[in-house]
Order: structure tokens, then C-alpha cells, then sequence
């Protein structure tokens, strides 16, 4: 550790993202949080990675794939994965972000992302892509996280980013107001690909904050697939457990 490192933790010492507690290294949480935080990791399902639980998932886990996608009720993208469950315990860690300034803990979360996307890494992607915001929200917030922690993942990568190809055409009602099917139609026709001459033939990665329905990722895939990108894949920090 540099000179001007060890004076900058002296003057700022990193923080526990979670807690506030003061830590010896910059890793994000401490001991106590990290243990609260539910981790995703094998038994998963190997195409839209949601976490195999109970009895049931187990049986799928020897499969590898969880019942929807089975059933062929899988998103339009090839491989989804998620650094942690979407709960009580999580969900502070999303919200500081996306609403409350905290872009410096971006680079820590961006770390998690890295880690929840090896299997993803192993195909080679060409470009990442973070999911947009509408000109209008960005003007309210000043900033899109999805494009924050995909800054700090490419450094993280070598893998360059795409800011400005992919884009929210229309600026609808904020998904959480919503459920199930009306969360499908409300992101109809909401992204187009401005720029598809740098989508075209690429392997494409789509960073997000969290995936609920995954309705908002499927509608970007769309996008992105009309443009012609060659295959896509989805990141994100958080996914509920449905």
C-alpha cells in the first residue's frame, strides 16, 4: 500500500457498507455483515441463476435448470447471474446506491458483481451495457448506478462499456409500483438501440442493480437482439428469490 493510500484511510477510513463499522482493508463489510448478507452460489440454476432452497429446487439442481426454465419459460438472454438475494438484510445496500448518493460504494459492489459473474466471464464477452434510465430520471438523480458499477467493472474486467448505444425511450412508471404482467406491458417498447453498429456480432453483458421479474432485462435483450448482438447475458447485483 502506497504512502498516499495509508494517509487517505487514516483521514477516510473505510466503512462497512451495511453497518458504518470502520474496517482495516476497503472490502465493503465487515465479518458481522457479511455473514447476514445471503450470497448466491451453487446449487443454482446454470441458466437464470436463481438459488435452488427447498427439496424441490434440489431435484432440479440435478438438472441444472430450475422448473421455468425446463418448462422452456426462460428469458431472452443466455445466462443470468446475481451477486446476493434481493431481502431485508440486502436491500439497503441497492438503495444507498440508487437513491442516497452513495456512489462510493460502488466499486466495492462492483466487486461483488465480478465475483457472481465467473461463469459469465468464461464466455468471453465483448462489451457490457448498463441498463438505462430516461434522460428525464437522470436529470432528477444526476446519475444512472447501473452505469456507476459498470465503470467500476470494466476497470475490473479490461471489458469496455457501451454508455450510450442502448437507450430508455420512454420514461415509465418505476417498476417497484408494480407486479407481474403490469410490469411486463409498462416496459413495452421502453428501449431502443440508438447505435447498433456497436452492438452488432457482439457478445453482450447488461448490468443491473436488481432483478425481480427479470422484465426489465428481457426487454433490453429484445433490444439488443433486434440490433443484432450475438449473445447476451445479465448481471446483476441483486434478484428476489421468486
Amino acid at each position: 500500500m502506497s504512502l498516499l493510500q495509508k494517509l487517505f484511510n487514516i483521514l477516510l477510513p473505510p466503512r462497512c457498507l451495511k453497518c458504518g463499522k470502520i474496517l482495516s482493508a476497503r472490502n465493503g463489510l465487515c465479518a458481522e455483515c457479511f455473514n447476514k448478507i445471503h450470497f448466491i452460489s451453487a446449487p443454482m440454476c446454470s441458466c437464470c441463476g436463481r438459488p435452488f432452497t427447498d427439496a424441490l429446487d434440489i431435484r432440479f439442481a440435478q438438472k441444472q435448470l430450475c422448473g421455468q426454465c425446463l418448462q422452456k419459460k426462460k428469458l431472452l438472454f443466455k445466462m443470468q447471474r446475481s451477486a446476493f438475494v434481493y431481502d431485508d438484510e440486502s436491500k439497503n445496500l441497492i438503495l444507498d446506491l440508487k437513491f442516497f448518493d452513495k456512489t462510493a460504494n460502488a466499486e466495492a459492489l462492483a466487486n461483488m458483481l465480478y465475483s457472481a459473474g465467473k461463469d459469465i466471464w468464461q464466455q468471453n464477452p465483448d462489451l457490457l451495457v448498463p441498463v438505462p434510465i430516461h434522460r428525464l430520471r437522470l436529470l432528477q438523480r444526476r446519475y444512472n448506478q447501473c452505469a456507476v458499477l459498470a465503470k467500476y467493472l470494466s476497470r475490473k474486467t479490461q471489458i469496455p462499456t457501451d454508455f450510450s448505444s442502448l437507450i430508455r425511450c420512454r420514461n415509465t412508471i418505476p417498476q417497484v409500483q408494480l407486479s407481474g404482467r403490469a410490469r411486463r406491458n409498462n416496459l413495452k417498447q421502453a428501449f431502443t438501440v440508438k447505435y447498433p453498429q456497436n452492438i452488432k456480432g457482439k457478445k453482450v453483458v447488461l448490468i443491473d442493480d436488481v432483478s425481480t421479474t427479470g422484465s426489465t432485462l428481457n426487454e433490453c435483450a429484445k433490444a439488443l437482439k433486434k440490433a443484432g448482438a450475438l449473445e447476451i447475458y445479465a448481471l446483476t447485483l441483486a434478484r428476489t428469490k421468486t
